[in-house]
């Protein structure tokens, strides 16, 4: 069991973190690539992986291709880092622009 300084160590912790964002990709093991956008790269992963482990991912072909690969087919990468901090206010813009960047680079669908 959590004791109350520890508790509010890690709650400090969370406060303080620093969001991440960036673009990612999801390849399956046939070459398929999906690419996506993310104001924070470090909750992202967990939050798709869900949505394809329930069945409810709302991209069909990537939760098709979830299914038919039993979920191990698929490999998380991240393919670039922008620094929120130098950024400031143009992080959805620059965001935009680096997915539609990757995803024309990959040939890949859109998350």
């Amino acid at each position: 069991m959590m004791n109350k300084e520890h508790r509010k160590s890690l709650k400090a912790d969370y406060r303080g973190k620093v969001a991440r964002p960036g673009v990612y990709a999801l390849r399956a093991s046939d070459g398929e690539v999906w690419v996506g956008a993310a104001s924070d790269l470090d909750t992202i992963a967990n939050r798709v992986l869900f949505t394809l482990r329930q069945g409810t991912s709302p991209h069909r072909s990537l939760q098709a291709a979830w299914n038919a690969a039993g979920g191990g087919g698929l490999a998380w990468e991240e393919l670039e880092e922008l620094d929120g901090e130098e950024l400031g206010l143009a992080v959805p813009r620059v965001l935009k622009e680096r997915h539609l960047h990757w995803r024309e680079r990959l040939g890949a669908t859109r998350i």
